[in-house]
């Protein structure tokens, strides 16, 4: 079977079961502050465990993408090495919400793996959670039971907590789980050990490839078990494994899903994958085979390479796969960006998103490439000084912090700094470098530290209900609250039953406002400020500062909640305005732009979009001008709920890439011809209350990615109004010409000419101290020797008078002084042809009297500078040198 009939033969079995098979959420996690990306196929569902949503069948199966590079869940430095590991892959699972339990799950589970991929049972192993004393938790006798008429008690392994009762994370629900393991071993190493000795043991043909999970119980905060009011079933099977296992392979990337991408890579560097001669080109290749497709679905989901986060983890992997390359493969121009193409075709019917943005994926990788090739290329140089440093004091070893400083500043891998300085006779100090890791690591955490209580449930509600579509105000009950503990201090998080409160989400910020308590309380109306509303998973947070709320909170009945209306108007009006401006940008641009980002508030709105050259200052006129019309010709909004996304998207509808839509959406319309998006955000009733819409900056986020600021209504006036005054300024300056630009531009040509005039001057100056200079030349036995302090007006003076110096006398060895703008300056220069006979070094030369002006300088053997603090120290300086030569 082909991995593509494999991963169908799994959904269609599923679906015979009367599964719901649904698509995969994207690969970056939305609105769970716990992810970075969705690292498991249950992320999308952890709703439905925790009972904040409602799924849409009780019985559910997909394949979902995974990553998983941070936190507990961290493969990366194993990916590649072995055969089984990686960054990103496919999650197949089949889930039940309250539904069917461990018998179906466990009979199913051995049906498709026996019957329909004729997977040999005695090649099987499972394993049984044998419970845990301290959590209170019995041996799973109902798992054991079942098991044992399927494969009988010598194919049964009990495992521990660490392997066999899976969580969700430090809280939430979890519950046993019984794993499916395979030996794939040959058939005479089989006869010499048994498989069941080596499950869960690292052995690299005897592998994990299916997880049963029994949803049972719920971690609170305090570490306690409760039980769940349902149970639930959430499976998880590794779909590079199973292919393996099917397909009869002894290592993931010998099974189709890896050996297109191989077979372009042995082509490009013309070495053979498996060939057992270069043992490190095939690490590389599985490296890079792995990382590409991280990297391209990463993108095509919204998250881009940068420096902060989740786009630092995408950099880290894509830098991975790129150093591999260039270390074991010979690539010393960019190669990784070739490999998209191959990708998108591959996964052209399981995950369209990526065919459809390939050239957009392309274009970004190449652009990080390159510019991770220079920084190799930087990296080598700072690692040369070092190593030549290190040669002069006689020492063997990197420093730690110098090899730390190398990964964090230049992006240059510890491992490929360990590699180079071997060949150099070097060695890194590994724990050094450890020890600044843990530290970096240590500040991070803290950075990032956050720790809450377990929600206080005050009652019952289905669920949370958001009005805030049609209303500011509502009357609402609280449901549950919890305390957070963050750096900026502690923080009560509340949620309602029904809530008028916009949520953080698809760029737009949380709105603020008040909660109103007026019955329950014994001192009357309590007022309560809501700095900001987040979602967390489907619960509408609501975040408070205010001080001991709990008492107030746990008495409430009826209360008022009610947003900042005037707050909320001004963001409705940004939200608008960039839906106006990317249909704008379409018509002027090309229809290739696509949302990149966005960031709204009632101040700004900042658009981050898919383009690859600068937006000309024309182009941004034109966009704004089509804003400005759609502005006035007053729009109304034509708003449509629960509209199913497939007769949406048949319709026009436009989508943001990495979003997750339901199977229904709500479509915003302005002039159905002109702007017709899929948006959960709030917007203006009409386009004419936006006012006016004006640009305030373009430039450059990322490769292919640029990102425009723009301001409308009261603050696009204030704006305009703050350049008025400054243009009225500059005329108060100018005697108010008549024409202000050609006023401007004579004080330019003026400044220009001016600017000639004092270079003339300065190198006249220059030819009568080089005069000076050369009279008073002390002549030695092999070199003519000049020492003087001299007046120039800047440090590149000094360099053009040493040049110019050399031209004229020969053997020459020249240190002046100088004091420009208040600082000392120092130079060395000596004639090479000196340099080479006597080793003399004007770099270390000019350091050893820098010390005399509090500074450091440095340079080439010929030529070197150096500034100070200390001007008065510059007569010693000069005097000093006088004595080295």
């Amino acid at each position: 079977m082909t991995s593509h009939q494999i991963r169908q033969a799994f959904l269609d079995f599923f679906r015979s079961k009367e599964h719901l098979i649904v698509p995969s959420a994207p690969l970056v996690a939305k609105n769970d502050p716990t992810l970075m990306f969705n690292n498991s196929g249950m992320a999308q569902f952890k709703d439905f465990f925790l009972g904040n949503g409602t799924p849409p069948s009780r019985r559910i199966a997909d394949t979902q993408k995974c990553l998983r590079v941070s936190g507990k869940h961290n493969d990366l430095e194993d990916v590649g090495f072995d055969t089984y590991h990686h960054t990103m892959f496919e999650m197949l699972g089949n889930w039940s919400f309250g539904d069917y339990f461990k018998k179906e799950a466990i009979t199913w589970a051995w049906e498709l793996l026996t019957e329909v991929y004729k997977l040999p049972k005695d090649r099987l192993y499972v394993s049984v959670f044998e419970g845990d004393s301290k959590d209170g938790v019995p041996f799973d006798q109902e798992a054991w039971d079942l098991w044992k008429p399927i494969v009988g008690e010598d194919r049964i392994i009990l495992g521990n907590k660490k392997d066999n009762f899976w969580e969700m994370g430090d809280t939430g629900p979890c519950g046993p789980c019984s794993e499916i393991h395979i030996d794939l071993r040959p058939a005479s190493e089989v006869a010499e050990i048994s498989g069941k000795s080596l499950v869960n043991n690292d052995h690299p043909q005897v592998v994990e490839i299916w997880n049963l999970v029994f949803m049972q119980f719920e971690r609170k905060a305090d570490s306690s078990l409760v039980p769940l009011p349902a149970t639930h079933v959430d499976t998880g099977m590794g779909f590079e494994r199973l292919c393996m296992a099917v397909q009869n392979k002894t290592s993931n990337y010998d099974t189709d899903v890896f050996q297109n991408t191989i077979q372009v890579l042995e082509t490009l560097s013309g070495k053979t994958y498996g060939a057992g001669i270069e043992p490190f080109a095939d690490i590389a290749m599985r490296v890079i085979a792995d990382h590409i497709r991280a990297v391209a679905f990463a993108i095509t989901d919204g998250q881009l390479p940068s420096n902060v986060k989740a786009g630092y983890v995408i950099r880290r992997i894509l830098r991975r796969a790129v150093r591999y390359g260039y270390s074991y493969l010979g690539f010393q121009e960019p190669f990784f960006y070739k490999l998209v193409a191959v990708l998108a075709d591959q996964f052209k019917d399981v995950f369209t998103e990526l065919k459809t943005q390939e050239e957009f994926v392309t274009r970004v990788i190449l652009e990080e490439e390159k510019s991770f090739l220079r920084t190799l290329e930087s990296g080598l140089k700072r690692l040369d000084v070092i190593i030549n440093s290190l040669k002069e004091k006689g020492v063997g070893v990197i420093a730690g912090q110098e090899v730390f400083e190398l990964s964090d500043t230049f992006g240059f891998p510890v491992d490929l700094t360990a590699l180079i300085a071997r060949e150099k006779g070097f060695q890194i100090d590994e724990t050094g470098f450890q020890d600044a890791l843990a530290e970096q690591k240590k500040r991070s955490r803290q950075d990032a530290a956050k720790e809450a209580t377990d929600w206080i449930e005050l009652r019952e509600a289905d669920g949370v209900e958001f009005l805030g579509y049609d209303f500011e105000e509502t009357h609402s009950h609280i449901i549950k609250y919890r305390k957070v503990k963050t750096k900026a201090g502690e923080e009560y998080h509340i949620v309602l039953d029904r809530t008028p409160f916009y949520a953080e989400m698809g760029g737009q910020v949380g709105d603020t406002g008040v909660l109103i308590i007026d019955n329950g309380l014994e001192n009357g109306k309590k007022v309560i400020q809501i700095v900001d509303t987040k979602k967390e998973n489907d619960l509408f947070v609501h975040i408070s500062r205010d001080k001991d709320l709990d008492d107030a909170l746990q008495r409430a009945g009826i209360i008022v909640a009610k947003i900042d209306e005037t707050r909320r108007d001004r963001i409705k009006s940004n939200h608008t305005a960039t839906h106006l401006m990317l249909s704008a940008m379409r018509e002027v641009l090309g229809t290739h732009i696509g949302q990149k980002g966005s960031f709204l508030n009632d101040e700004v709105l900042r658009f981050d979009f898919s383009h690859f050259s600068k937006v000309t200052d024309e182009e941004l006129v034109k966009i704004e001008d089509r804003v400005n019309q759609k502005i006035r010709e007053d729009i109304r909004l034509d708003e449509r709920r629960n509209v199913p996304i497939k007769q949406a998207l048949e319709q026009g509808a436009t989508a943001t890439f990495g979003e997750k839509y339901g199977d229904f959406v709500r479509l915003i319309i302005f002039d159905p011809a002109y702007s017709f998006e899929l948006c959960g955000g709030t917007h203006a009733p009409s386009t004419g209350k936006i006012g006016v819409f004006k640009f305030i900056s373009e430039g450059s986020v990322s490769a292919g990615v640029r990102r425009v600021e723009a301001v409308t209504g009261a603050k696009a006036l204030e704006i305009m109004r703050q350049q008025e005054e400054t243009l009225n300024k500059i005329k108060d300056l100018l005697k108010n010409p008549t024409d202000l630009v050609k006023a401007v531009e004579g004080l330019l040509d003026e400044r220009t000419n001016l600017q000639k005039r004092i270079v003339s001057f300065e190198n006249e100056k220059i030819r009568t101290l080089k005069s000076e200079l050369i009279a008073n030349v002390k002549k030695h036995s092999t070199f003519n020797l000049i020492v003087e302090k001299v007046d120039v007006p800047s440090a590149e003076s000094l360099k053009q008078l040493s040049y110019e110096l050399r031209d004229q006398v020969e053997n020459l060895i020249a240190v002046f002084g100088a004091e420009i703008a208040g600082k000392p300056q120092l130079s060395v220069f000596i004639a090479e042809n000196i340099v080479q006979e006597t080793g003399l070094n004007a770099g270390k030369i000019v350091k050893d009297l820098a010390k005399e002006i509090r500074g450091g300088g440095g340079g080439q053997p010929y030529f070197a500078t150096a500034g100070g603090s200390d001007a008065s120290g510059l007569d010693t300086a000069l005097e000093k040198a006088k004595g080295l030569f």
